[in-house]
């Protein structure tokens, strides 16, 4: 293992992803269209949550933990509903899910991911 961290997805403020001894950290990823319900944009985040794995060496089965950020806890049932189907059968993480206030208004997911790389 590399003891060197590597980024991905860098920006002036932020990387999409790092990785460092094995260990994937993406950043918050949030829906790429405002304009979808919360089924639609989480959806949209777990896509992204999907490719950016792929992008670091992982894949969703590898992952340790998820943070999940809704502008409204009502709606947990119907984003439960895509997390559901989306979450390989017997490696669903750990995972916390709490109600926040998000940067745009529009979005109403933020979802936060910790994985293993792949061997």
């Amino acid at each position: 293992m590399s003891h060197e961290i590597q980024r991905i997805g860098m920006a002036a403020r932020y990387s999409e992803a790092a990785v460092f001894n094995g260990v994937v950290y993406l950043a918050g990823m949030v829906p790429e269209r405002g304009d979808t319900d919360i089924t639609g944009q989480t959806a949209d985040v777990l896509a992204q949550v999907e490719q950016r794995l792929r992008d670091a060496g992982s894949d969703k089965s590898r992952i340790l933990r998820a943070q999940i950020y809704l502008t409204d806890i009502r709606e947990i049932g119907l984003m439960n509903a895509v997390w559901d189907a989306w979450v390989v059968p017997g490696t669903a993480p750990p995972r916390a899910t709490v109600q926040a206030a998000l940067a745009d208004p529009a979005w109403k997911i933020e979802i936060v991911v910790t994985a293993a790389q792949t061997l």
